[in-house]
């Protein structure tokens, strides 16, 4: 079961993306409800928030353990503020799981007014380009050596994996185009085999 974190942010957007693909993805609210799942979808939002959110929730640690049993996950936006290594500009105490070897910059890209729109080229998904939408979304200021990079824009990655972890900046929920999310589906289906 494909699992949609439901503490903040378009979670039901994703909700609907994996539904569009064939998945019934179910609402994470609870260490109970994360220890059935089999792969996670992060979903942006507030990274902060977010972080307190998974402590009130009593989440932090049953997620680190499914993180180190190789669970995929699908971390979009404030998602892969949480799955990186390093966090600039967060606050001092600010949450990540070191999930992929990435330092990212909160609000990379600038405050809500600052955003915008791209057509990306992802060769693992093929043409014609994504349409990514990027809100108040993180910047990739170092990758590590068994980080590949999908797509880049301005030469800056975007989306990224490590093995069973798929991080994007921007929110590919907001958009019609699931290619995002079957990709997600594909790499939760090699980790099953």
């Amino acid at each position: 079961m494909i699992g949609v974190l439901a503490l903040q942010g378009a979670f039901r957007m994703h909700c609907e993306a994996l539904a569009r693909c064939g998945v019934e993805a179910a609402e994470i609210r609870t260490a109970e409800q994360l220890e059935r799942c089999h792969a996670l979808v992060v979903p942006g939002g507030e990274s902060s928030t977010m972080a307190n959110l998974l402590n009130t929730f009593d989440l932090i640690d049953p997620l680190r353990s499914k993180l180190a049993a190789k669970m995929p996950v699908l971390g979009t936006c404030a998602g892969m503020i949480l799955m990186a290594k390093t966090i600039s500009d967060g606050q001092p105490d600010q949450l990540c799981f070191d999930a992929i070897d990435l330092a990212v910059r909160r609000n990379g890209y600038g405050r809500q007014v600052d955003s915008f729109e791209a057509d990306l080229d992802i060769a693992v998904v093929g043409q014609p380009p994504v349409r990514a939408v990027f809100i108040r979304a993180p910047m990739v200021e170092n990758v590590g050596t068994r980080v590949e990079i999908l797509a880049e824009f301005d030469q800056v990655p975007v989306l990224c994996r490590q093995d069973n972890i798929l991080v994007s900046s921007f929110h590919p929920e907001l958009t019609e185009d699931d290619r995002i999310h079957e990709l997600f589906i594909q790499m939760v289906a090699q980790s099953e085999v």
